[in-house]
């Protein structure tokens, strides 16, 4: 039982740690929490047993590591509304050329079966 929860520890602050390096970090937070819920359980079950193993404590330097990330990332990242007018525009001409190619179709040739 205690090497489940190791593993699955484990396993939740990787996932953690490469969440909290990509563009949406706050999806880090999730496998982050999972990962300290399990390392506690295995740390209380190892402790239970008599001894505690590194991988425990390297499951708890990795959950920590994400969580700095993501707070830091979160904190720090200036979310920019840049000049939207541009991508407006460019909106409206690609649906005028959509229209375009739509209208330029023969359709009545197209037979149906």
């Amino acid at each position: 039982m205690k090497q489940v929860f190791i593993i699955l520890g484990l396993i939740a602050a990787i996932l953690a740690t490469i969440l909290s390096v990509l563009p949406l970090s706050n999806l880090a937070i999730f496998p982050a929490i999972a990962a300290l819920i399990f390392g506690l359980i295995a740390f209380y079950l190892s402790k239970k047993a008599g001894y505690v193993k590194k991988i425990i404590q390297f499951t708890f330097l990795l959950t920590i590591l994400a969580l700095s990330i993501t707070i830091y990332k979160a904190v720090f990242t200036k979310v920019e509304v840049t000049n939207t007018e541009e991508l407006i525009i460019k909106e409206e001409e690609s649906k005028q050329e959509a229209i375009e190619e739509l209208e330029d179709l023969d359709l009545e040739d197209i037979s149906i079966e």
